[in-house]
C-alpha cells in the first residue's frame, strides 16, 4: 500500500480547469487499478492532496435543487460569479476568495475501505485545525460538514463538504470559510439547508484576516497524522 500523498497549492484557479485537473489525477489513478485487475499487475497507485482558491462559483451537487440557487444567469454574471452542476455529493455550495479549498484525490485502498470513515476523518482534520485557534466546532447529525453551536439557534456552518468516490477512488472534498465573503452565501441555501447560518474563522475570531498558509500547515499536520500519510 502506497501511502504517500502529493501535495500541490494550486494558488487561485478557474473551477472548471481544477476540476478537469481532478479528473485527470482520477483517472490516471482508476486506470491503473484496471490495469492491475486485468494483468494481475502489482503498480503502486498515486495518492494527491490539492488546495485551491476558486473565483466566485457556485456548484451543485448530482442530488441537488437548482432551485436552491436564488440567482439567475444574468444575476450571477453581475456579481462576477459562475455555475456548475458537479459529480459529487451534496446539494448546492459556494466557493471563492478567502476560501481554503482541499481535494484529496485518494486510492483508498492504500488507507481503508470505507466511505464513512473517510468524511468523518476529514471532518476531524478541520475539527483539529480550528481547536488550534480555539474554536470549537463538531458535526451535525445528518449533514455533512463542519459546525459551530450545533443544537443551538446560533448553529453555523464554516467547513462544507462533497465527495465523490468509484473504485475507492476519492475526487473533491472540503471548502473551510477562512476569509470568505460570507455575502455570497445569501444568494443560495447552502447545502439545502433553510435557516442556518454561514460563518468564517476571520469573523470567529474577531480578526481582519486569518493567515491562510498557516492554516493550510495545521491541515496538513493533522491529515497526515489521521490518514497515518507520507506528505510529499
Amino acid at each position: 500500500m502506497n501511502k504517500s500523498v502529493r501535495v500541490e497549492d494550486l494558488g487561485r484557479k478557474d473551477f472548471k480547469a481544477t476540476w478537469d485537473y481532478q479528473e485527470q489525477l482520477f483517472k490516471a489513478i482508476l486506470d491503473t487499478k484496471i490495469k492491475n485487475r486485468r494483468e494481475e499487475a502489482v503498480l503502486e497507485t498515486d495518492n494527491h492532496f490539492l488546495f485551491v482558491e476558486h473565483p466566485h462559483v457556485y456548484t451543485l451537487g448530482k442530488s441537488g435543487d437548482i432551485s436552491n440557487l436564488l440567482l439567475s444567469e444574468d444575476e450571477l454574471a453581475k456579481k462576477d460569479a459562475t455555475f456548475y452542476k458537479i459529480n459529487r455529493g451534496g446539494d448546492i455550495t459556494y466557493h471563492g476568495p478567502g476560501q481554503i479549498v482541499g481535494y484529496p484525490i485518494l486510492d483508498l485502498d492504500n488507507f481503508f475501505t470505507d466511505i464513512h470513515k473517510y468524511l468523518r476523518l476529514l471532518e476531524e482534520v478541520i475539527i483539529l485545525t480550528l481547536a488550534e485557534y480555539g474554536l470549537k466546532s463538531e458535526r451535525s447529525a445528518g449533514e455533512t460538514g463542519v459546525w459551530l453551536d450545533v443544537g443551538t439557534p446560533f448553529a453555523r456552518k464554516i467547513c462544507a463538504m462533497g465527495v465523490r468516490a468509484s473504485r475507492w477512488v476519492t475526487m473533491h472534498g472540503f471548502a473551510l470559510n477562512a476569509n470568505a465573503d460570507l455575502g455570497y452565501f445569501d444568494n443560495i441555501i447552502p447545502c439545502g439547508i433553510r435557516g442556518k447560518a454561514v460563518t468564517s474563522m476571520n469573523v470567529e475570531l474577531g480578526v481582519e484576516k486569518v493567515d491562510e498558509n498557516e492554516v493550510k500547515a495545521k491541515l496538513l499536520k493533522h491529515f497526515s497524522a489521521l490518514f497515518e500519510a507520507q506528505l510529499i
